[in-house]
């Protein structure tokens, strides 16, 4: 494991203390309390079997028991608090955890969001056998430092039996010295060897949690389609189980496979710690057997040393464990160094916005052309046009044409990979992030409306100017629908989470995205297909209302319904990337082309 993944680690371990400085404080008393409770019993047993050896009076014995039994219920009963509290935060790790990656998720480049070795990292951060990765490694982390204090406080225990003891000679009993350096070396080679069999199937364990992660992501998804009533539809409709029922038996064929792996390696480390410890075990009491039959240790001794020298190699086998955990760990926290640092790839601008009294803004296109990371294909290419504030434009073509590409390079959901696009004469990478946004309200066609009041839907916010959202709900064709809410704004969207709430139709929940946009009172309206759910009556409203919907701002409309597109003074026919037609729809109609071709073949629908 290289520095930077240990340089993680402790850097999270970090700056969860300066936050939650109570959880490592429990960490540290609950590692000292446990690390040397069990050795008060061993020192007190061979203090009383060799105090009744040696005839000692029973009020002196039963002292000695009540200071045992006492610091033990003492250190016992801190104990149980301090484990009861910490186990209670390591609860809710899972949340705390999650709050920086969901803000992260929520700030980092949109790209980001489209690359499947990001998603895996996620879920390996996220899942790490049942717990949060940082649960996880507060969990081990208490485990190895009870361990090292098990060690440090054991080899005060038997360090007498090494350093004084070993020089009494009794009995004709020559050579306990060396039997000593013996014992010690042949203890510390099968401490090794049990770490370097821990640490290597260990590494198959995190290595099989690694290989699920990616089953694990699709089988939350699968899921996450069965938990909604709305996704169910088409599954149901359509006949899709099979689909689904096939898909869940090849997951758990492929879950049940790693998780094998993992449980062979894990009994196989597990064996092997058993194993070194039964065979520790046995010579531990060998060494200290002939030591008592020597007479250089007393028979209290045997059991004080004994027990001190077993609990010492435990203690040793359960720190080497838990620091190939550890290790393993500190690659998550390297994931999770990554995942929270991924950096920004788009230029940062700080230039701000203009705030012009005319409200004018002039775009440029030039020579644009783009392509997704990872691809070759060219999906835009060397676009060049111009449009002001105040035009309608239609953007139309066929699937695949490069339509919502051209909208996201516009609202710099990605930077163009050749050529620029001007704001105002001015590079759009060069103006503040935050406020070059602010200039676009967009409806996507995968808009989403979430289980919040419609308010805060409108609003996209917990303050939601009433007048503001129930004027952007009427020029969006929601006021009559408003009016019969029984909460008005406060209802909730959908029966989620409220009983009460309102199950809105596809259309109306369309109609609510376009009041979003509405009432975010932007320069720039987009709208990407924003009538597929309406119906034909609502849907010639919203067409007979754009003007007062958009009012002086720019309107950029994607459509596959070319008799949308007739309101609109500007229209761009998208093929393979580029535009290939521009113009009214009056003379777009008269010219031998795509337009043409998809007008004609849409007409019949329109009489």
């Amino acid at each position: 494991m290289n520095k930077k993944m240990w340089k993680n680690m402790f850097a999270l371990l970090g700056l969860l203390s300066e936050k939650h400085k109570d959880v490592l404080i429990s960490l540290v008393l609950l590692s000292l309390f446990g690390g040397i409770r069990p050795f008060i019993a061993v020192i007190l047993t061979g203090v009383l079997i060799d105090g009744v050896y040696a005839g000692a009076a029973l009020k002196e014995l039963l002292q000695y028991a009540a200071i045992g039994v006492g610091g033990t219920f003492l250190l016992a009963l801190f104990d149980g608090f301090l484990v009861m509290y910490f186990n209670r935060k390591l609860e809710y790790m899972q949340e705390i955890q999650a709050f920086p990656l969901n803000r992260k998720s929520m700030q980092m480049e949109y790209e980001y969001l489209e690359d499947v070795k990001v998603h895996e990292m996620r879920q390996r951060i996220e899942k790490f056998g049942g717990w949060s990765m940082t649960a996880r490694m507060l969990s081990n982390a208490n485990k190895m430092l009870t361990a090292l204090v098990s060690i440090v406080t054991a080899v005060f225990v038997v360090i007498p039996l090494f350093v004084s003891s070993s020089h009494r000679v009794s009995k004709g009993f020559t050579g306990s010295w060396l039997m000593s350096v013996l014992f010690l070396a042949v203890i510390g080679v099968l401490v090794w060897l049990a770490f370097k069999a821990g640490s290597h199937f260990n590494r198959k364990v995190a290595d099989a949690r690694k290989e699920v992660s990616g089953t694990e992501a699709r089988f939350k998804y699968y899921l996450d389609n069965l938990s909604g009533y709305e996704k169910q539809k088409d599954l149901r409709v359509c006949k899709q189980q099979g689909i689904y029922e096939k898909e869940f038996r090849r997951l758990c064929v492929e879950g049940k496979r790693t998780a094998d792996q993992e449980s062979a390696a894990y009994s196989a480390a597990v064996g092997i710690q058993q194993s070194v410890s039964t065979v520790m075990g046995f010579l531990v009491y060998i060494f200290t057997g002939i030591l008592a039959w020597a007479g250089v240790i007393s028979i209290g001794g045997v059991v004080t040393y004994a027990a001190g020298i077993l609990k010492l190699t435990d203690a040793v086998a359960r720190f080497a464990w838990q620091l190939s955990w550890i290790r393993e760990l500190a690659g998550l926290a390297d994931d999770y160094v990554i995942y929270r640092d991924l950096p920004q790839l788009k230029h940062e601008g700080s230039i701000p916005v203009e705030k012009r009294r005319d409200g004018r803004f002039t775009v440029e296109f030039e020579h644009v052309s783009f392509k997704y990371p990872g691809s070759d294909r060219y999906v835009l290419q060397d676009l060049n046009l111009q449009f002001e504030i105040g035009e309608r434009m239609a953007i139309v073509g066929k699937n695949g044409s490069g339509k919502t590409t051209f909208i996201k390079l516009l609202c710099r959901l990605y930077d163009v990979t050749e050529g620029c696009i001007k704001v105002n004469g001015i590079d759009i990478r060069k103006y503040d992030y935050a406020e070059y946004c602010d200039l676009f309200a967009v409806v996507f066609q995968d808009f989403r409306v979430f289980a919040f009041p419609l308010g805060e839907n409108v609003a996209a916010g917990s303050q939601a100017e009433e007048g503001r959202a129930q004027d952007a709900l009427e020029r969006a064709g929601m006021g009559e629908r408003l009016k019969n809410l029984p909460d008005g704004l406060q209802t909730n969207v959908g029966k989620e989470f409220e009983e009460n709430g309102v199950t809105f139709s596809g259309g109306e929940k369309q109609k609510i995205a376009i009041a979003r946009a509405i009432y975010k009172n932007a320069p720039f309206v987009i709208m990407d297909e924003p009538t597929a759910a309406l119906d034909p009556e609502s849907e010639c409203q919203v067409y007979a209302g754009f003007d007062r919907m958009v009012g002086n701002k720019t309107a950029i409309y994607i459509s596959h319904r070319l008799a949308s597109c007739r309101f609109c003074e500007d229209i761009l026919v998208f093929d393979h990337g580029r535009i290939i037609q521009r113009g009214r729809h009056e003379d777009l109609e008269k010219q031998e082309g795509l337009y043409r071709e998809l007008w004609n073949a849409q007409a019949q629908y329109y009489t």
